[in-house]
């Protein structure tokens, strides 16, 4: 049994969610793997991220997103509305907005507000596992592999992890 990992990095682009298609760089670290059977796994660290396969809808908006992707953005509108304003929900509290600030990292006590995000990302999952076999993604006929940033507060680099284990 052998084990392959790879990381990538995509840049979200903020003010909505972005929807990275990685189908390729991920067939590309299963062929560097060497690895013919097995599994592999497309994972995000992040919390307001989720990875899913789907179909690729070619189609476009004027923002870039496939229709149905804008499809789906348009029903987890309805369903966890993006966060707009303070107390919209109760998560992040106080003690969350004084730890995320004492890490450093952060513009401003704004970049918490993405609650819709993390929920988001719940909904989703934020990984897949895809079969490996003879060397290829059991993907079917219309099957990509997009890792999702949801957190639309701002731009940020993003981690996408890829393990792929088998013979």
């Amino acid at each position: 049994m052998k084990t392959y990992r790879e990381k990538i990095e995509v840049q979200s682009d903020g003010l909505n969610p972005t929807f990275h298609d990685v189908t390729e760089q991920v067939k590309k670290a299963l062929a560097a793997s060497g690895i013919r059977n097995g599994t592999c796994v497309v994972y995000s660290h992040h919390t307001t991220c989720s990875v899913m396969t789907q179909e690729c809808s070619h189609d476009k908006t004027y923002f870039g997103h496939e229709y149905l992707q804008q499809d789906l953005c348009n029903i987890m509108e309805k369903l966890i509305p993006t966060c707009r304003y303070e107390g919209q929900y109760m998560h992040p509290g106080p003690k969350h907005i004084e730890f995320a600030m004492g890490l450093g990292t952060e513009e401003g006590e704004w970049t918490s507000l993405n609650t819709e995000a993390h929920l988001r990302s719940v909904f989703f999952g934020r990984s897949e596992t895809i079969v490996v076999c003879d060397g290829e993604l059991d993907l079917g006929e219309f099957g990509y592999i997009y890792f999702i940033d949801w957190d639309q507060v701002r731009a940020r680099k993003r981690v996408v992890d890829i393990q792929i284990t088998g013979e």
